[in-house]
């Protein structure tokens, strides 16, 4: 078995000379080999117990056994204590989920305190097993069906390659004791069934059924590479990231073999649900502009493409500028305002600037106001004569449901539109010959907010 785990060790590339690792030491068997197991492999370890106080007199017992197990051993011990039932009622959590909260916490609380590189658990291949079958109980993806996995978020688990027969053959050979936590042979939750019951069971048809579902696990492990290989090349093709917001070309989507899975790679990192992108995956044919939102993100479709924006916390809904001067909106963006005689203008009086709108001053009427576009605006675009809707003005420029949302407009005391932000003036505004005063608007800093 040492030469298994040392083998796997190297082949997983989980452990580096020279590091120190913690190691969660329960004492039942499982976590007694791993902490042997590293220490005779020449890894510089401590180890960590909890105790949950959750089995009274067995709580101790567990705890008297790892101190006196480190003792023996010369390992540095840690021990944590944990009101777990109060904690469970207090975050409306299970009890199981609550141990696993306080017991994770305090080891990469630790692990950071000493400098360690990672946290090593005693999982072995039937804990895989028993993991596979609770995810298809649940319904998983093909994610869920490859097992645990020897080294995810600075938690690594050696022993994965063994059995436990194995590790109890171990302890046998080098005459070790350990503690069993009488509550896994009750078969009071899922865990507990499968491995009590369902495994049994499944051994009578298949003696060797841990194995081939390993081997199962292992060749979906395999695909899985090469899923996520095409997965990546078709997100290079098809997805378009700026800044917080991503374009997604729906034509690449439904190149893609199964376009709903592909949706599911993209989407559910934004916290987007499996029936959300179940849905969205449905309507991409369907009419535009509707809009789905997740806890982090918010998303619409239109002329081919699904638009995906962070959400943006609440803030200044609109500025008030009552005279000329510089006002700022928020902590990205400020306008100024300032006023010029024509005659004093060196070269041209207009900026090719989109920042920048220059207006005849005559004609402005103060306070004027920066605000959100909203349903029925309209104004004459420059160029133009006859007023248009500032919405059909953005459809004309393709602009998406989220940019017209967020289009920002610059009234004056009437509620008239002088100035679609960034993009066009109000022809009633504009510099003329007769003009003698120019009013010139400025947005200063980062205007991508606007």
């Amino acid at each position: 078995m040492l030469n298994k785990v040392k083998q796997f060790i190297a082949e997983k590339h989980l452990l580096r000379a020279g590091r120190l690792y913690l190691v969660a030491l329960s004492g039942g068997a499982d976590s007694v080999a791993l902490l042997l197991v590293l220490k005779e492999l020449g890894y510089s370890i401590e180890a960590v117990h909890c105790n949950f106080h959750l089995r009274g007199e067995e709580s101790l017992r567990d705890e008297q056994y790892c101190k006196e197990l480190c003792e023996r051993e010369n390992i540095p011990l840690h021990i944590a204590h944990f009101d777990t039932k109060e904690y469970a009622d207090l975050h409306k959590v299970s009890i199981e989920m609550a141990a696993r909260d306080l017991r994770y916490k305090y080891f990469f609380q630790l692990k950071d305190d000493l400098q360690a590189a990672a946290i090593c658990v005693g999982h072995h291949k039937e804990d895989s097993v028993e993991t596979i079958l609770i995810n298809l109980l649940r319904g998983t993806g093909l994610s869920g069906m490859m097992g645990i996995s020897p080294d995810a978020n600075s938690i690594i688990r050696p022993l994965l390659s063994v059995s436990r027969q194995e590790i109890e053959q171990y302890l046998e050979e080098r005459n070790v004791n350990y503690v069993t936590d009488s509550t896994n042979m009750i078969d009071d939750v899922v865990r507990n069934k499968i491995r009590l019951n369902i495994i049994p069971l499944l051994q009578e048809i298949n003696p060797s059924v841990n194995d081939a579902i390993l081997t199962t696990a292992q060749h979906l492990t395999d695909a899985n590479i090469i899923l996520q290989d095409s997965l990546e090349k078709t997100v290079k093709k098809g997805v378009l990231q700026s800044g917080e917001s991503i374009k997604i070309d729906l034509s690449v989507v439904k190149s893609f073999p199964v376009p709903t899975y592909f949706l599911f790679h993209v989407l559910k990192p934004m916290g987007f649900t499996t029936a959300q992108i179940e849905e969205i995956g449905r309507h991409t044919d369907g009419q535009t502009g509707q809009i789905w939102t997740s806890t982090t993100h918010e998303l619409t479709h239109d002329r081919g493409f699904i638009y995906v924006h962070q959400r943006q916390k609440e803030g200044r809904s609109k500025l008030v500028l009552p005279e000329k001067g510089r006002y700022a909106f928020d902590d990205k963006c400020s306008v100024r305002l300032s006023e010029t005689d024509i005659r004093e203008v060196e070269g041209t009086v207009f900026s090719r600037n989109p920042l920048v709108a220059d207006l005849d001053a005559s004609l402005v009427r103060f306070p004027l106001t920066l605000r959100r576009t909203q349903e029925g605006d309209r104004f004459v675009p420059l160029g133009m004569q006859g007023s248009q809707l500032v919405s059909d003005f953005l459809t004309n420029l393709k602009r998406n449901r989220f940019e017209k949302r967020d289009q920002m407009v610059l009234v004056d005391a009437a509620d008239e539109i002088v100035w679609v932000v960034g993009l066009r003036i109000n022809d009633r505004f504009k510099i003329t010959p007769k003009t003698s005063d120019r009013l010139r608007i400025e947005l200063l800093q980062s205007a991508s907010s606007l």
